[in-house]
């Protein structure tokens, strides 16, 4: 897998599709202890006649730790996607997120210069920080001593990984052990993989006053945006959806049906779709 070393650590990431400077080209964003692949099936439909540029963010999921002094804090993960576009020279970009959001930090420090387009699938917002059930916990365990360790415990077991405060709520359809067990084994083997998640979610309460400040910076935008909303999401509300999607000057809003927060588990194909038409009616 491609490396870039960037001022927080070395970032792995995929990088696929077509090559040509007349090709769109599109970054996907993952969330909390996860990695790449969790695009896999989307890049599938999409790698054809495009670029699809997959980084794995420290945010838990990822093999290589970061620098001790890194910033992995919400604005520190906003520098680093944007310094991971400047590195690898990309232009135009459609920035696609999905669970994970920092779009507002983005927009605010003006680091997205090479970003033409947005599409937010089912992620966080400014009134939904850290989201629901999941994200309280991590961020709770993040804050006690050892307690990253003590929570990732039981998703050695492949049946909890489907409780409410873990990933149950997260897929509709339960995602396959093999995926899972890559995303798990880099937090569950590695204290400085733990060290990194602590320090991105122990810093929800200063990531919620970040995004709050920030929020005035969506109205600002004059870039399109896709906002892709799971419409029986348990974890992401469709209505903090349709306030998103109200909160840009230029944007448009697609409901997924069957499916939750992870979109591109549950309904790759229609999110596909969706991120395809979005990019060809705004070239």
């Amino acid at each position: 897998m491609p490396e870039v070393d960037l001022s927080a650590g070395t970032i792995e990431y995929e990088d696929t599709g077509s090559p040509s400077a007349a090709a769109p080209t599109y970054v996907f964003v993952h969330g909390l202890v996860m990695d790449g692949t969790l695009w896999r099936h989307v890049v599938a439909h999409l790698r054809d006649g495009a670029r699809c540029v997959v980084p794995t963010l420290p945010l838990g999921g990822h093999r290589r730790p970061m620098r001790a002094d890194a910033d992995l804090s919400l604005r520190g993960q906003a520098r680093l996607i944007a310094e991971l576009l400047d590195r690898l020279d990309l232009h135009d970009v459609t920035l696609v997120f999905n669970d994970f959001n920092c779009v507002p930090l983005l927009l605010q420090e003006g680091l997205d210069g090479r970003v033409g387009r947005l599409v937010l699938s089912s992620c966080e917002t400014v009134d939904n920080y850290p989201p629901g059930i999941p994200g309280k916990m991590a961020a709770l365990s993040a804050k006690l001593p050892g307690g990253v360790f003590l929570a990732m415990q039981p998703m050695r077991l492949r049946p909890l990984r489907r409780s409410p405060i873990t990933f149950g709520w997260m897929s509709k359809r339960a995602i396959p052990d093999t995926v899972m067990d890559g995303w798990l084994a880099p937090v569950l083997g590695q204290k400085e993989i733990r060290r990194d998640l602590a320090k991105y979610a122990s810093g929800t309460k200063q990531g919620r006053r970040d995004l709050q400040a920030a929020d005035a910076a969506l109205g600002a935008c004059r870039k399109p945006v896709l906002v892709a909303w799971a419409a029986e999401d348990r974890v992401m509300p469709p209505a903090a959806g349709r306030r998103l999607a109200a909160s840009f000057p230029d944007s448009r809003l697609v409901e997924i049906r069957d499916s939750y927060t992870l979109i591109p588990e549950d309904q790759p194909g229609v999110l596909a779709q969706a991120i395809r038409t979005f990019v060809e009616e705004t070239a």
